[in-house]
């Protein structure tokens, strides 16, 4: 066997699992419906027959990222981070679903940069006053009550997707409409 046959690409990973690896990366407010999306959209792929990976802010957190604290370079850091895991496991022939605030435009790119081709931003575009009614970690009325500095949408930015390939506000749309028209625009980005 020759050495370059020994090794394995990212397209063969691919062509075994049947599927076109990808990040689908979603950006939003805290109390926006990031992570629900994620997790319903994580859901139906796999009921479809996908290989799939669900990452967010909750589970990197505790493990690769727990030495980051929120200032505005460890969240830079924090998404640099997830971004070449993310990488890696498209590399691995995986459709990754990312679920981050992801607050920095920058940062964003830089990790569509790195998938080079393979990346599907989501903009949950929930407004404010909605996510604050909802806070469902209560990190709205910790940060109103000065408890949290630096909160996004509060008193740090949050730099709002230039060109997503796809917007929700899931005060005005459910979860299973948007889980379709992600998977519908999946299926039609990869029938090309």
């Amino acid at each position: 066997m020759q050495a370059d046959a020994a090794r394995v690409d990212g397209s063969q990973r691919a062509k075994l699992k049947q599927q076109e690896p990808c990040v689908i990366w979603f950006t939003g407010l805290s109390g926006a419906g990031k992570s629900t999306l994620a997790e319903a959209l994580d859901c139906q792929l796999h009921a479809a027959g996908h290989h799939t990976y669900l990452l967010d802010g909750d589970n990197l957190r505790q493990g690769l990222n727990r030495d980051l604290d929120f200032s505005a370079a460890d969240r830079q850091e924090n998404i640099r981070r997830v971004g070449e895991v993310a990488a890696l496991m498209v590399d691995a022939g995986l459709i990754v679903i990312a679920a981050f605030i992801s607050p920095f435009r920058a940062d964003r790119d830089a990790v569509r940069d790195l998938v080079a081709g393979r990346f599907v931003e989501v903009f949950v575009d929930t407004p404010l006053a909605v996510c604050e009614q909802r806070d469902p970690k209560g990190l709205y009325r910790r940060a109103r009550a000065g408890l949290i500095k630096d909160f996004t949408g509060l008193d740090s930015p949050f730099e709002p997707p230039l060109a997503a390939e796809l917007r929700f506000d899931t005060s005005e749309l459910g979860v299973d409409e948007a889980v379709q028209q992600i998977h519908g625009y999946l299926r039609s980005r990869h029938a090309r």
